[in-house]
């Protein structure tokens, strides 16, 4: 039986890429993005069993939409990957920091996760051996942790944070939640000089896949554990 997966950010970049891939395999995948016309485009454009759903990861009314639908037109979901992201600030530093866009950055790399996962998680229930991917950075990591971008890497340690929080919580329900990163992968968000957006996706593809009994509430990158 084909797995239901959808991936959030999903009508570019990294997201759209990671839906090809899954979409290639035989999954089918529900790409999730703001956009319903480029989404649609990109859908149409992967092929195989890939469709599109308007969702707004910043609005309630958006998630509750899009949950509705999926719950019509499917029934339950067996992967949810929260792709959203954004704001690197890399000219900020800490002690100078502009809270208006560190608070941006945790609507964006945060709440929105949190937001999501909360709605779609009655869904999540209704599929044997259901799966969350939250994907996060390894600026996210609190030992490689160091001055810079203060916004985006304490949000994603944040995301971190709430990843374990609901491994925790959800691991006798048969749900695993872990982090993937993609890597500095040559994007919007990741500018020009990083690896090609196919590998970034494959590390979080490895995350998608990994074997049932390969736990909950880890942190990877290209198939190994990072450092918390």
């Amino acid at each position: 039986m084909a797995r239901i997966i959808l991936i959030t950010g999903a009508n570019r970049g990294i997201g759209r890429e990671l839906a090809n891939q899954l979409a290639a395999d035989g999954d089918t995948v529900l790409l999730g993005a703001r956009d319903l016309d480029a989404t649609t485009k990109a859908a149409a454009e992967i092929g195989g069993n890939a469709h599109a759903v308007q969702l707004d990861v910043s609005s309630q009314a958006s998630v509750d939409a899009a949950t509705k639908k999926i719950e019509a037109d499917f029934g339950r979901l067996d992967v949810l990957v929260n792709n959203v992201g954004g704001v690197f600030d890399y000219a900020q530093q800490a002690s100078t920091a502009d809270l208006a866009v560190v608070q941006q950055a945790l609507d964006i790399n945060l709440f929105s996760a949190w937001r999501v996962t909360q709605a779609m998680l009655p869904l999540l229930r209704e599929a044997p051996g259901a799966r969350i991917v939250n994907v996060s950075s390894e600026k996210a990591s609190l030992e490689r942790m160091a001055a810079g971008v203060p916004a985006y890497s304490t949000s994603k340690a944040a995301l971190n944070a709430l990843t374990r929080n609901l491994a925790a919580e959800l691991a006798d329900q048969g749900i695993t939640v872990n982090v993937a990163c993609p890597g500095w992968t040559a994007t919007d968000l990741g500018g020009q000089g990083g690896r090609p957006v196919s590998e970034g996706a494959a590390s979080i593809k490895y995350v998608v896949n990994l074997p049932a009994d390969a736990g909950t509430g880890g942190f990877y990158q290209d198939g190994k554990n990072l450092p918390w």
